[in-house]
Order: structure tokens, then C-alpha cells, then sequence
């Protein structure tokens, strides 16, 4: 797997992506339902605080969100 740095997408590309995987994830946020926006913005936070990143998957061809740690060399 390629990590991206979200710099390297233009704004609209990082947001598609953002987008796509939430709604495709269908993530859930507990007992209080979160617009599409918020749940975008949520993952946003996260991407910049380096909590999840954007990696290629050269074998699937595809763009994914990953949590951090799973990019971390096992010991």
C-alpha cells in the first residue's frame, strides 16, 4: 500500500474521497445521527491529526481510508 498526502489532492478530489467513504463505511456515530457534513468533517479532523490516512492499493486499484496504526510495522 501507497500512503497519499492529502496535499497531493486538489480540494474537490479530497473531498469525493472523503464523501465516498463515509457514506460507503456507513459509520456509526451512537444515538445521535450526524449529517453527512458532520460525519465528513469528523474524518477530516481525524486525516489531519494523522489519526487515518489515505492509502493506494496497488494489488485492488483502489483509494482507501485506513486508521493510522494499521500502516505500522509489526514488531
Amino acid at each position: 500500500m501507497i500512503r497519499i498526502d492529502p496535499k497531493d489532492l486538489s480540494p474537490d478530489a479530497l473531498q469525493g474521497l472523503l464523501e465516498s467513504f463515509v457514506l460507503r463505511e456507513g459509520t456509526d456515530y451512537g444515538a445521535v445521527e450526524l449529517s453527512l457534513g458532520e460525519k465528513v468533517g469528523r474524518l477530516r479532523r481525524q486525516l489531519e491529526i494523522g489519526k487515518v490516512v489515505i492509502v493506494y492499493d496497488e494489488v485492488l486499484e483502489s483509494v482507501t481510508i485506513l486508521p493510522a496504526h494499521e500502516l505500522e510495522p509489526k514488531v
